[in-house]
């Protein structure tokens, strides 16, 4: 599974329930949640080919 930055523990963990999204500009993404405190990891991966 891909790691991601949490905001509010202020470290890196494995992305929960992740699911790659394609943003508007085309770029992908991962979006999920932290395992430790619910919120909501975002992770940009880059361009959709």
């Amino acid at each position: 599974m891909a790691e991601g930055r949490c905001m509010k523990c202020k470290k890196s963990v494995e992305i929960k329930n992740g699911k790659e999204v394609v943003m508007k500009n085309g770029m992908k993404a991962i979006k999920g949640e932290c395992p430790g405190c619910g919120t909501k990891v975002f992770r940009i991966l880059g361009k959709a080919k």
